[in-house]
């Protein structure tokens, strides 16, 4: 993979260019396909961003989400542009079964493939072009990075702007994280220069949902949530009948496994939820255990070192159980 900075010459050449992401993006992913979309297009390319799976609702309100593709509805669409594309943009994931069925179809593309990510790991090889830095807080800073490296600084506007900060309020837990360095903050002044309502944002991003999510978080903490104080961790288990019984739509889990890591002591929290085809594991700690190395070796998972997701195809006890004793083997880190 070579350097990022190598590909500048090339996108002052309109082209045909496709943008990808992560399957079911969060704030960062869809944040960082859009405010790429939106600078390439001020550059005249042609620019489709493709979404491998569906996303959550309240993230239609990004410029320009209106015309993203869901590849699982728009199959031969999707095929038939990055038949076409001359660049395929891959942002927020750094390996190609992170983007589910879209997969094959990103690995066998003969256009040229450029990598913008921050999880650990990434499979550089399947990449002409590309930047991986797990020190970023997010791939939105990344994204502006690249737009300022590029010597398009000038470029970048309100709508730009709303989407790339969307994605690293999202991915710095609002600024909280270890990872908001002092880059971040002179980033974020920077989008301010163009006058966009900051404010609106965050309210789009965190004050946009039904009642039915309250309901059941708070019916998740009350009968959910399991702490296991003798190693410092807490276990939050939902059950299929939970989301049916709630309603639940992509996005109304975001953050959930946030709320025990604010009880004293608790330095991991590993959330599970029963999906159809799989059960789905998210992990957070704080400073002293690596949830990266974690999730990769008992969990088939991978991210970032306080941060990080697996899966798993075990039913949701024995998954459970697998937790508990993956915990126990790792007492020595957490207590």
């Amino acid at each position: 993979m070579k350097p990022i900075n190598d590909i500048f010459p090339q996108i002052a050449q309109p082209s045909k260019v496709v943008i990808t992401m992560h399957q079911k993006p969060d704030g960062d992913a869809m944040g960082s396909a859009l405010g790429l979309y939106g600078f390439l297009k001020k550059l005249g390319h042609e620019v489709t961003v493709i979404s491998p799976t569906n996303w959550a609702s309240w993230l239609n309100w990004m410029p320009g989400c209106d015309g993203v593709l869901n590849y699982e509805k728009h199959h031969e669409r999707s095929a038939e542009l990055l038949n076409k594309a001359d660049y395929l943009y891959c942002l927020d994931f750094n390996i190609f079964h992170r983007t589910k069925n879209l997969a094959s179809l990103l690995a066998n593309a003969t256009c040229t493939k450029v990598l913008i990510d921050h999880h650990e790991q990434p499979d550089t090889a399947s990449f002409d072009y590309g930047i991986s830095d797990i020190t970023k807080s997010s791939t939105c800073e990344m994204v502006f990075d690249f737009i300022v490296a590029s010597g398009n600084d000038k470029l970048i506007d309100a709508n730009i702007a709303r989407c790339l900060y969307s994605g690293v309020v999202t991915d710095t837990g609002s600024f909280r994280f270890s990872s908001t360095h002092a880059s971040v903050h002179r980033m974020v002044a920077r989008l301010m220069e163009t006058d966009f309502d900051h404010a609106q944002v965050h309210s789009n991003l965190f004050d946009n949902f039904l009642e039915n999510r309250l309901r059941f978080i708070g019916h998740v903490l009350s009968n959910r949530m399991e702490f296991l104080y003798e190693y410092n961790t807490a276990l939050i288990a939902i059950s299929k009948q939970d989301l049916l019984k709630y309603e639940i739509k992509t996005g109304d889990t975001e953050g959930l496994v946030n709320y025990p890591l604010t009880v004293k002591g608790i330095e991991l929290v590993g959330l599970v939820i029963d999906r159809d085809e799989e059960r789905k594991w998210s992990f957070r700690s704080k400073r002293g255990f690596d949830c990266n190395t974690f999730a990769r070796k008992y969990f088939n998972g991978g991210g970032h070192y306080n941060a990080s997701g697996g899966n798993t195809k075990d039913s949701l006890s024995q998954t459970v159980e697998t937790f508990k004793q993956a915990v126990k083997e790792n007492e020595h880190l957490l207590v």
